[in-house]
């Protein structure tokens, strides 16, 4: 595996060295504002492309399970694993790439996989200038303000590179050093000639006139498990009613954003989203909906586990297959659907 997974492999020792690496059970319980029981979510990014995770929030499906939900940004997959590893989080949400990671690396408590969010890639590949007819060999010989080595959003911008006979390395120019959620001010600020955005930096980048969307990575991409929720193999044995009622809320989430328009979402997740105008969401959400984003259920099946490994072979950062039973708990997600 590259020098990616040695670094995240080197900052999860670092924590536990800080943090220790116990259960739940070892680090001072948090103060509960209610008899429902208190769950540490990390996110790996505040994004509208998580739409279904707010509206659960918002709508409060997650209080009607019984759980006193606290939410956290970790600005970053390495940052939420290592979170997640350490107890400091009892769930975590990001590419299932860094369960892989960590698995291959050693872990005894690894993170297992419960349920899939989003079945396309989120981000956008934004331009200086309108491109009416953008083609992918039009990166040739140009600048783009790419993703970290190893993250999701940098292996599917390559995969779709090598879809369409562009050689990552050679025919175009990546720049990895800019930390992630701030491409968008390094390009505003002259950097780079396109770059890759989440939301709602790449609306935020076309308002301001500063750069224009001209591709979907989602659409282009195709299918692929995008990002998911996992937690340590230990907490789901210990908690597994806690994970089947997060499951159920999350489901909530789903359903709602497939039977509403996407003003009727935009209004129910604008709170998550305070400095953002109502029908900036809107245009965000309506994107998101056109191009499929969001499952229909959360089971994360096999076929998009195999596929998800194939991208991290063709990217480098993957010496040898992992098991998906391993990895993938389907069980909570399932007995939701059967439920319905």
């Amino acid at each position: 595996m590259k020098k990616t997974g040695c670094f995240l492999l080197t900052m999860l020792l670092l924590a536990c060295t800080f943090w220790g690496c116990g259960s739940n059970a070892e680090k001072p319980a948090a103060a509960s504002k209610s008899d429902k029981t208190p769950v540490v979510l990390n996110e790996v990014a505040h994004s509208i492309f998580y739409a279904p995770m707010y509206v659960a929030i918002e709508e409060g499906y997650f209080a009607d399970e019984g759980i006193d939900l606290t939410l956290i940004t970790g600005f970053g997959a390495d940052k939420t694993m290592t979170a997640l590893l350490t107890g400091e989080a009892d769930i975590g949400f990001m590419g299932s790439e860094s369960t892989i990671y960590t698995y291959k690396q050693g872990a005894s408590d690894y993170a297992v996989n419960f349920a899939q969010l989003t079945q396309r890639a989120g981000n956008f590949l934004v331009s200086r200038e309108p491109i009416d007819n953008f083609t992918w060999d039009m990166l040739i010989g140009k600048e783009v303000l790419g993703g970290r080595a190893g993250g999701m959003p940098e292996m599917v911008f390559e995969y779709i590179l090598k879809k369409n006979d562009i050689d990552p390395a050679n025919d175009l120019s990546i720049d990895q050093s800019i930390d992630f959620g701030s491409t968008a001010a390094a390009f505003s600020g002259g950097q780079g000639d396109f770059s890759v955005e989440f939301e709602p930096h790449a609306t935020s980048l076309e308002t301001k006139g500063d750069g224009f969307v001209v591709a979907s990575l989602g659409e282009d991409s195709g299918y692929v498990p995008y990002t998911a929720f996992s937690a340590r193999k230990s907490y789901i044995e210990k908690n597994a009613a806690v994970i089947q009622s997060f499951t159920r809320a999350l489901q909530k989430g789903m359903d709602y954003v497939q039977t509403h328009s996407p003003a009727e979402i935009a209004k129910v997740i604008k709170p998550q989203f305070e400095e953002t105008d109502v029908s900036t969401i809107e245009t965000i959400v309506k994107r998101y909906a056109d191009q499929d984003t969001w499952k229909a259920d959360l089971i994360f099946s096999e076929d998009s586990f195999t596929l998800l490994e194939n991208i991290l072979e063709e990217a480098g950062e993957l010496d040898g297959r992992v098991p998906y039973d391993d990895l993938v708990n389907t069980s909570f997600a399932k007995e939701v659907v059967n439920q319905n």
